[in-house]
């Protein structure tokens, strides 16, 4: 019963996260000034074309993950199990891509966001192993 309840709740949170980067994508596709936080920092300002194409990509790529965990949870569309291997995959070299980057300030505001979305998704992920969510 209590997994019933924590499963679908860390799969929200993980989607909130989620889109907290989505908005965050949709304001620099926008124009916002915020090139020093994002792809490496290093744009000041707002970001060129390819680089708002770029955000485009990260927005859809996101919405993506962020179903993922809702599936897995149980309060998502179904989707096949090997989703949530990649999504995991992908949240990995986020986290690792956020802890590396040049750019000061993208580490510091991306790297604990990523590091949450990556312990939320790995709990819901490790709850099929143990059969937590049926």
């Amino acid at each position: 019963m209590t997994s019933q309840l924590i499963l679908p709740l860390l799969a929200w949170l993980h989607a909130a996260l989620c889109g907290v980067v989505i908005l965050f994508q949709i304001a620099l596709i926008s124009g916002a000034p915020w090139g020093r936080l994002t792809q490496g920092g290093a744009v000041e300002g707002a970001l060129p074309v390819s680089g708002r194409i770029a955000a485009g990509l990260s927005a859809l790529l996101m919405v993506a993950i962020a179903v993922v965990p809702l599936s897995v949870a149980g309060v998502g569309p179904p989707l096949p199990r090997w989703t949530a291997f990649l999504a995991m995959a992908i949240v990995t070299l986020a986290v690792i891509a956020n802890l590396i980057t040049r750019s000061r300030a993208e580490r510091r505001l991306w790297a604990p966001i990523a590091a949450c979305m990556w312990g939320l998704q790995g709990a819901i992920l490790l709850s099929t192993f143990s059969g937590a969510s049926s």
